[in-house]
C-alpha cells in the first residue's frame, strides 16, 4: 500500500490553497512581535503537514491508557519533596534554574504552605520505536518526555487535526486513480485538547470556591506568560473559552509585571488589580504559561515567582511540579525500583515498558558507564545527550557527544542526562513551514495531555496525594522530516499534524511498500 496518495499537479496545489485559507481563517499562525508597523498585524503560517500521519490504532490507545498511571506518577512525585531533593541536589550548584527553584520553594515551606490543591496540565511525549535488531517486528511506545509546564501546542494541533478532517471529507485527498482508501472518517480522531485544557482549569478555578479574602466578591485565573508573546494562537483561544463559561480571565506578563497588578493580603490571598477595573480580583488559579527558563529568574523574576507560590491561589504547575519536569528526575525514575514507591506494581510495570535507558553523568557505576558508551563513536552515535531545558534545540547528538564532553567542565555535566535514542519507523508526508516546502520522509511524536486535580493529605509526617478530578486525556501530534534531529514546531525544526489511525496489516504494509 501506498500513502499518501498519489496527486495531480491541480489536486496538490488545490490542496496547499486550501490549507492556507484555513490557517488564515482559523487562527493557525504565530504572530511577529518585532515590528514597528502600527495598525498592522504580522504573521505567519505555523507549521503543517498536508496529510494526516498513519499511526498503529493500538499504539494511539495505549498511550491514552497509561497517562492516568503518569498523572499519578508526577502527582506523587511532586508530593515526595525529600524524594525530589536526593535526585536534584546535585544540580543545584550547576543548574541556576534547578537551585532558583528549590530556593523558592524553600522559603515557602518555611512560611507553611496554605493551599492543599494542584492542577496538572501535562503532555507525555512518546515515539514509536523499532528494535534495530529485530527491525520485522511491531513498533512499541517509548517516552521520550513528560511535560509538566506551560505544556504547549495543544491549541494548534487541534486546529490542524479540524483541519485535517475537513480537507478528507471535502474530498481533497481522494486520488484520481480510485483505489482502496487507507484512511476513513473514523481512522481520523477527534482532537479536544482546547476543551480539555479550559475544561481543567475551569475544575480548578470552582475547586478553589468562593473568595477567602471579605472585601472580594469573584475570582479569576491569571494566566502568566511572556512579553511580546509571538504564540498567542495557541494561548488565547483557552482564555476565551474560559469567558465563555463567565470564567473571568486575565494575563499578566512575568517579572515586573506580576508585581505591579498583584498582591498578597494578610492571609495570603493573591489579589489581581486589573488596569481595566477599579476594584481587585481574587486569583483562583495561578496558570504558568512562562517561567521556565533561567533568564526570566533576575532578582525580580525570583520575587514575582515568589509572591505566586506563596499565595492561596492553585498554581498550574506548583513549583515542586515544575521541578518534575527536569530530565535528572526522569532519569531517576527509570532506576529500578523506584517507580513502586509511586505507584502500584502493576502500573510500574506498564509505565517502565515505556522507558528508553537513561543514564547520569557522574561518578556512580551508572555514569562511569555512560561515559564509555559516549566515549566509543559506535555506541556513541546511538544516544542522545539531554540538558534539563524546555524546547527544541539543546539536545546533543551521537558523535557530536564525544566533542561536547571534552570542552564541557566536568561538574557542568551533572545537570546532562544520556538517552538512548529511540529508533522510529519512517512514514511519508508532505509538509508547509517557515523551512519550506518538504516532500519525503518524516519521524512523529505523539503527545498525550493529561489534566487532573490533586490534594496534598497530611498524616503526621507523611504525605500522600489524593485525585480530586481527572479528565480523559487528549492528544497532540507533531512530525518532522527524518533527517533533522530536534522537534520544536515554533522553532521551524517540525509541524502539528494528525492521526490517521489504522490497524497493524496496513500500518506495516505501508512500511514494507
Amino acid at each position: 500500500m501506498i500513502y499518501p496518495p498519489a496527486l495531480s499537479d491541480e489536486q496538490y496545489a488545490s490542496l496547499v490553497s486550501n490549507i492556507k485559507d484555513w490557517q488564515i481563517t482559523h487562527g493557525s499562525l504565530l504572530k511577529l512581535v518585532e515590528t514597528d508597523e502600527e495598525n498592522t498585524v504580522k504573521c505567519h503560517p505555523v507549521g503543517t503537514t498536508l496529510f494526516p500521519t498513519l499511526f498503529p490504532k493500538e499504539l494511539f490507545h495505549e498511550a491514552h491508557a497509561l497517562q492516568k498511571a503518569y498523572n499519578k506518577l508526577y502527582a506523587a512525585v511532586a508530593e515526595d519533596d525529600e524524594w525530589l531533593l536526593d535526585v536534584l541536589k546535585e544540580l543545584f550548584d550547576v543548574d541556576d534554574l534547578a537551585s532558583a527553584l528549590w530556593e523558592i520553594y524553600q522559603e515557602v515551606k518555611e512560611e507553611g504552605f496554605v493551599q492543599d490543591l494542584t492542577l496538572g496540565i501535562f503532555r507525555s511525549d512518546y515515539m514509536m520505536h523499532v528494535n534495530p535488531i529485530e527491525s520485522s517486528h511491531r513498533p512499541e511506545l517509548k517516552q521520550v518526555e513528560l511535560n509538566t509546564v506551560s505544556c504547549a501546542g495543544g491549541v494548534h494541533t487541534n486546529r490542524v487535526s479540524d483541519m485535517h478532517r475537513h480537507l478528507h471529507r471535502t474530498g481533497a485527498y481522494q486520488p484520481l486513480v480510485s483505489k482502496e482508501a487507507i484512511i476513513s472518517s473514523s481512522s481520523l480522531p477527534l482532537n479536544l485538547t482546547l476543551k480539555t485544557i479550559s475544561t481543567g482549569l475551569s475544575v480548578a478555578h470552582r475547586g478553589y470556591g468562593r473568595p477567602k479574602s471579605a472585601a472580594m466578591t469573584e475570582t479569576c485565573i491569571l494566566f502568566i506568560v511572556a512579553a511580546d508573546n509571538f504564540n498567542i494562537a495557541d494561548e488565547r483561544p483557552i482564555e476565551y473559552a474560559l469567558w465563555d463559561e463567565e470564567i473571568p480571565s486575565y494575563r499578566v506578563s512575568w517579572g515586573h509585571d506580576i508585581l505591579a497588578h498583584t498582591s498578597l493580603t494578610p492571609t495570603r490571598e493573591l489579589l489581581y488589580h486589573a488596569t481595566s477595573r477599579s476594584v481587585a480580583i481574587e486569583v483562583s488559579v495561578v496558570y504558568f504559561r512562562a517561567g521556565f527558563e533561567i533568564h526570566e529568574y533576575n532578582d525580580i523574576g525570583r520575587m514575582a515567582r515568589l509572591q505566586l507560590e506563596k499565595s492561596r491561589a492553585i498554581k498550574s504547575p506548583s513549583i515542586l511540579s515544575h521541578l518534575t519536569g527536569f530530565k535528572k528526575v526522569q532519569q531517576a525514575l527509570t532506576i529500578p525500583g523506584v517507580l513502586e514507591r509511586f505507584v502500584s506494581p502493576d502500573e510500574a510495570v506498564k509505565i517502565s515498558r515505556t522507558f528508553a535507558p537513561m543514564y547520569p553523568l557522574d561518578d556512580s557505576l551508572s555514569g562511569k558507564q555512560a561515559k564509555k558508551l559516549v566515549l566509543e563513536p559506535k555506541t556513541a552515535r546511538n544516544h542522545v545527550l539531554k540538558p534539563s531545558l524546555e524546547g527544541g534545540g539543546h539536545n546533543v547528538y551521537g558523535e557530536e557527544i564525544v566533542a561536547f564532553l571534552k570542552r564541557t567542565p566536568e561538574e557542568l555535566l551533572q545537570s546532562y542526562v544520556l538517552m538512548e535514542k529511540i529508533n522510529p519507523p519512517l512514514l511519508d508526508n508532505f509538509m508547509m513551514s517557515s523551512r519550506g516546502l518538504y516532500e519525503g520522509r518524516v519521524i512523529s511524536e505523539l503527545g498525550i495531555f493529561g489534566v487532573c486535580l490533586w490534594k496534598r493529605v497530611q498524616h503526621g509526617e507523611s504525605k500522600r496525594t489524593e485525585m480530586v478530578t481527572e479528565l480523559a486525556p487528549s492528544w497532540s501530534l507533531r512530525t518532522k522530516d527524518a533527517s533533522v534531529d530536534e522537534m520544536s514546531v515554533v522553532k521551524g525544526y517540525g509541524c502539528f499534524d494528525s492521526p490517521a489511525l489504522v490497524d497493524w496489516e496496513v500500518f506495516m504494509s505501508v512500511l514494507e511498500a
